[in-house]
Parts: structure tokens; C-alpha cells; sequence
């Protein structure tokens, strides 16, 4: 056998190294200037989309309604809550009927927190509880009701007057009594409103206290967890104010609360024993408020002749986020779903977003009832006399 001769063959290992790093190098660069250019172009569509505006719409579908007489049009769950004295049902967006309710009231009233609505008599004596199934629950009161809210979890709060006394009463879903009790005017003062956390587990009361021609609200918190647990009836804080009346209180999110003054707003950090956050002043009579769970706005009669309203939107730290005069007479401003603003009257219709554009404003050659953001940035469900429409602006 012939011998075989072998050549050993010397290989330069920093070379190699290098022209790895190199090649690794390169590659980082190439992903990196992708990256680069996807976020630019995301940032680039976001912000055009954001200060864009639109002069028009297509109707990308059309559905019939009959409505009766007086119905009122409200959001829940994504589908539309219709209800008059006669009776309330669920519908979805292509006019389905989800559930129906009957029942005769004066003057219903409704609030709804996630999975739950209750619609109340006002001054009535009746409330009805509903999930996204149907009816849960029914209330009979023995006084007239003056304010309700519901929980995430069903579990509702009813604040009542009669004859000076106001009494508060909670509910589960179902409309089994849990606890209750009286605020008597000479002790504690007149009770403006109640508000309930998501969780149920707390609840704030606004107590207007008149003495000798002096004026004093008095916001008390209550926890029904482990913490209220170890105070006298269950009071874990309370903050009083001079000269202010404070007509509305409104648990934002579980453990932010807000007290809504003439002249003052305060925020309330609620996650464990309630203290103030940041104190709004308003120094000009608040025409409207609207909020959500992300942020509030109020609405001012403007000084500039110019336009006729102005309004400040701040979020839940109490920053400023929009500062906007606008003309528009309206019926009805609110957040919608995507956080966008929609002023309303019966014939008109301006959406803004947050960084004061508007983005789009239309006049209606029939009524319109209410204004839902869908699930694309440029569509929306419009509530007009006898038809919903879902629409994309163009």
C-alpha cells in the first residue's frame, strides 16, 4: 500500500473571528435600520392619522330601527342600551335584540360598570339590574331614589331621601339587601351623591353640611375590606371643604376617586386609605363634565367672544392634556371608546382627539342620537332616527 502524505493545514482563528464579528456586525445593521425605518413609518401613519381630518363618510352598512317615543340611547359592552318608561333592551350594532326588560318608570335612570347595568326610577322606588345576558336582579325600595351605581361585580348602591334623612343601601346582583344606613341632615348633612368602586368594595358619599348661613361639603369614604373593617362604621376618611358644594363624586378606576366642586375638582388616590392627589382650581363656572376611565374634561362658557364654550381635558394625575375653545351648541359631549371627544346635538356632530384637532364635524339632515368609535380609526356607529350606520370617514 503506497503511503499517503498529509499536509496539515494552519488556520488563522483571529481571521475567522473577525470576519464572524463582521458578518454578526452587519446583520445587527441591517435589522437595525429595519427597525428603525418600521417605527419610523408606525410613528409617521400614527401621527398622521392623529392630526389628520376628514370632510366626509361612506356607509359601509345600514340597518333599520323602530324606536318608540322618548327612547334614550346609552353604550354598554360594546352594544347599544335603549330604554324609555316603558321598558330598556339590549341590542347589538346590527339591531339584534340581545335582552329586553319591561317595566314602567317615570324617569329612568341608568349606570353601568363592565359586565353590569342598572336602570333606576328616579324618585321611583324600582331598579333593575341586568348583565350582558340579561336581567339578574330586582330592587324594591321603600323610599324615593335619589342616585344608583352599579359594581364590575353587580353589587349596587343606592343613595334615597326622604322627608330630610338620606339613607344609603347596598345591594348584590340579585337584589338580596348586604348593608345600609341613615345620614341624618342635623349630625351629618344632606347627602348630594354616592359613588361605588369597581370592586364594590368602597364607596364615597358627598355631604352638604348649611349651618348658620355657612356652607361645608363633607366627602366620606367607607371600605367594606379588611381595612374598614377595624373603623367605626367602616369610615376610613373624611375630607370636608368650606364654602364648597361638591355635586358629583365618581370612582374613575377602582382606587381613583373624584369630587367634582364648584370651583374646585379634587382627586382622590383611593388604593388604600384615601388621600387627595392633586386639587384642581377652576376658577370659571363649569357648564358640563364628562370623564372615563383614563381621563375628565370639563366645559367652561368662553370669555373670548370668539367661541362660545371652552373646555380642558386633564388626566388622572391632574396634568393638563388639552386645553380647546370650540363654538358648537350642543346636547351632549362625552369620551367615546377610543378616547376620542364627541360633541352632539340633534343635528350636528364634531369628534376631537386629544391633541386638539378636529378631526372631523358634520351637519345632519336628521336627528342623530349617539356617536360610537368601532374598531378601526376611521369607523364609527352613528345612531340617526330610525337607522344605525356604520360608517368610515373619508
Amino acid at each position: 500500500m503506497a503511503d499517503k502524505a498529509y499536509r496539515i493545514v494552519k488556520s488563522d482563528v483571529k481571521e475567522m473571528n473577525e470576519k464572524i464579528h463582521r458578518h454578526r456586525r452587519r446583520i445587527l445593521g441591517i435589522i437595525t435600520f429595519v427597525t428603525i425605518l418600521l417605527l419610523a413609518g408606525s410613528a409617521g401613519l400614527y401621527i398622521y392619522l392623529q392630526t389628520r381630518t376628514y370632510t366626509g363618510y361612506e356607509v359601509l352598512k345600514t340597518v333599520k330601527r323602530e324606536d318608540s317615543s322618548g327612547t334614550q340611547f346609552d353604550v354598554f359592552n360594546g352594544n347599544i342600551l335603549k330604554y324609555n318608561k316603558d321598558g330598556a333592551s339590549l341590542v347589538d350594532t346590527d339591531n339584534k335584540t340581545i335582552w329586553n326588560q319591561t317595566y314602567e318608570m317615570q324617569s329612568p335612570m341608568t349606570d353601568s360598570c363592565e359586565n353590569y347595568v342598572v336602570i333606576a326610577d328616579k324618585k321611583g322606588d324600582r331598579i333593575y339590574i341586568m348583565d350582558r345576558s340579561g336581567p339578574c336582579g330586582e330592587i324594591k325600595t321603600a323610599m324615593p331614589i335619589q342616585r344608583v351605581q352599579v359594581a364590575s361585580q353587580g353589587t349596587v348602591a343606592v343613595l334615597m331621601e326622604q322627608e330630610g334623612t338620606g339613607y344609603i343601601q347596598v345591594y348584590d346582583k340579585s337584589g338580596e339587601y348586604l348593608a345600609g344606613g341613615e345620614v341624618h341632615t342635623e349630625n351629618s348633612g344632606y347627602p348630594l351623591d354616592l359613588a361605588i368602586s369597581n370592586d364594590g368594595k368602597k364607596l364615597a358619599v358627598s355631604l352638604l353640611d348649611v349651618n348658620e348661613g355657612t356652607v361645608k361639603t363633607t366627602i366620606t369614604f367607607f371600605y367594606f375590606d379588611s381595612m374598614g373593617q377595624n373603623e367605626i362604621d367602616n369610615i376610613v376618611g373624611q375630607y370636608s371643604y368650606s364654602e364648597m358644594v361638591v355635586p358629583k363624586v365618581e370612582f374613575l378606576t377602582n382606587d381613583v376617586m373624584v369630587g367634582f366642586g364648584n370651583g374646585k375638582t379634587v382627586i382622590f388616590d383611593a388604593s388604600n386609605k384615601p388621600k387627595v392627589r392633586k386639587e384642581l382650581e377652576l376658577k370659571r363656572e363649569i357648564r358640563s363634565i364628562f370623564y372615563n376611565d383614563a381621563y375628565m374634561g370639563f366645559v367652561f362658557d368662553n370669555e373670548n367672544k370668539e367661541s362660545s364654550y371652552h373646555m380642558n381635558i386633564y388626566d388622572l394625575r391632574g396634568a393638563e392634556v388639552l386645553s380647546q375653545d370650540f363654538r358648537m351648541e350642543y346636547q351632549e359631549i362625552g369620551f367615546l371608546e377610543n378616547d376620542e371627544i364627541c360633541i352632539r346635538n340633534d343635528l350636528e356632530c364634531a369628534i376631537y382627539t386629544l391633541r386638539g384637532i378636529r378631526k372631523y364635524h358634520e351637519n345632519f339632515e336628521k336627528n342623530i342620537w349617539k356617536v360610537m368609535s368601532a374598531n378601526k380609526v376611521r369607523d364609527y356607529i352613528f345612531l340617526t332616527d330610525g337607522e344605525t350606520q356604520r360608517i368610515r370617514l373619508k
